[in-house]
């Protein structure tokens, strides 16, 4: 059976689109924390205190992102720290350095009773759990973070 001329030409113009959308769509890089800044004190608390900073990242893809947000649980060498959550869109652009301005709610017990452990090590190990919502043009969608790394204090 013969495929008419037409119908021929659709199909094949459909497999090249979807195969330069293939190739077009490499895999993303992650971003890449650079820095902080601006860490202020807004709430000190025996129980619980909220420090706000910028976290400084640079986006080495070649599109832009909106970061949609965030909702996530830090840990200092394996000690709850606090969490944070930010539910404002941020602009990622393309191939530049870009601020997430967050705010954690620190747990001053876990802080306090091992706090001192920390600030006598040369390097403390960072976890971070949680999801992000991530997007472009209106489509977000969750990932999951589960970061471990170590860190000059």
């Amino acid at each position: 059976m013969l495929i008419s001329t037409p119908r021929l030409c659709t199909a094949v113009a459909f497999c090249t689109l979807l195969t330069v959308l293939q190739l077009s769509c490499a895999a993303p890089k992650p971003i890449e924390y650079r820095d902080f800044k601006s860490f202020s004190v807004d709430k000190l608390g025996f129980s619980q205190s909220t420090v706000r900073m910028d976290l400084v990242y640079f986006n080495p893809n070649k599109v832009g992102l909106q970061l949609k947000r965030t909702d996530l649980d830090i840990f200092i060498d394996g000690t709850y720290l606090g969490h944070t959550a930010q539910e404002w869109q941020i602009t990622i652009p393309k191939k530049q350095e870009f601020s997430i301005p967050i705010k954690i709610d620190v747990d001053m017990k876990n802080l306090l009773k091992n706090g001192w452990n920390t600030l006598t090590r040369k390097e403390i190990l960072v976890k971070v759990t949680g999801k992000v919502k991530v997007g472009k043009a209106n489509v977000f969608i969750s990932y999951p973070v589960n970061y471990e790394g170590r860190h000059s204090f």
